[in-house]
């Protein structure tokens, strides 16, 4: 089972896209860590939005779709139309 994931931090007002076959929570843990990528500049990255995919490159395809859009409010709107859906625990 692979996701596509949005990940949110409120100290940058800033979303990350992404996209990985491990489990979510190990995958934030690693945003979250000390490392030199996109996320390292803030420690209150929240996961606000995911999907499920059967493979890597649906998941990559999703995450290359959205980040296509370049448009933040089009990014609230996914999220906060999610709200409504049960998302099963990760």
């Amino acid at each position: 089972m692979c996701h596509c994931y949005i990940l949110y931090s409120k100290s940058l007002d800033k979303y990350y896209i992404g996209h990985s076959c491990e489990d979510l929570q190990e995958r934030l843990r690693k945003h979250l860590s000390n490392h030199k990528g996109f996320t390292a500049k803030s420690k209150d990255w929240n996961i606000v939005y995911y999907e499920v995919f059967d493979s890597k490159i649906e998941a990559y395809t999703r995450e290359r779709e959205v980040k296509a859009w370049k448009s933040k409010s089009k990014i609230q709107k996914l999220i906060n139309d999610s709200q409504n859906i049960e998302h099963p625990d990760f």
